[in-house]
């Protein structure tokens, strides 16, 4: 499961392009907390903290927990907007959520058997169509990636997200039983296939 991330912020007393262009030159990051039935919130968070998270890798599928004036708000990153030329953060949304909620969050894809693929073996070439998924999952239990066992798996073979064993309360966005990656053979062998094919049609 990914972790919990934390991260300290303070009230805006402010809004606006003037005020949101003075905190940036304090070095925090204008942002807000809305949903769960609340007033949107406005905050800002030390820049350096907030770049911290992002380099975990998983900061846009990871609960942040940020504290607010001894208020600890239960959220989930929803957008990060970076400057176009220094791509420092600028601004931060933050989506509440409570113990019991089901969110949609993307989860990375890895793949692991490698080894045990036929089709690997004789050279194939792992065709990944999704990177990542769109999972319907409890907050409480948000994991850090889906792995894709290519045991068994030949040339020509689609793997379809029903051959993913899912955490337990996970499901797909996407209702139809769609591919995350194919085995499709090297052109090597599709030349060879290729001209065999031709010298029996001659």
């Amino acid at each position: 499961m990914s972790e919990v991330l934390t991260l300290e912020a303070e009230a805006r007393l402010t809004v606006g392009k003037g005020a949101s262009r003075a905190m940036r030159r304090r070095g925090r990051v204008p942002a807000v907390i809305y949903g769960g039935n609340e007033p949107p919130l406005a905050i800002h968070i030390e820049e350096k903290h907030l770049v911290k998270r992002l380099e975990t890798g998983h900061f846009m599928n990871s609960v942040v927990e940020i504290a607010v004036a001894g208020t600890v708000h239960r959220t989930l990153p929803r957008d990060v907007q970076f400057h176009v030329v220094t791509d420092r953060p600028i601004h931060a949304d933050f989506f509440r959520i409570g113990t019991d909620s089901t969110v949609t969050v993307a989860i990375p894809v890895r793949f692991t058997n490698e080894a045990a693929s036929p089709g690997l073996k004789r050279g194939g070439v792992l065709n990944i169509v999704r990177h990542e998924v769109e999972l319907r999952v409890p907050a409480a239990r948000i994991p850090d990636e889906i792995l894709v066992d290519l045991a068994g798996f030949d040339i020509g073979a689609s793997i379809h997200i029903s051959a993913v064993r899912l955490p337990e309360g996970t499901r797909p966005v996407i209702e139809r039983d769609f591919t995350i990656a194919t085995i499709v053979a090297p052109s090597g062998l599709k030349s060879e296939e290729a001209a065999a094919g031709g010298e029996a049609g001659a």
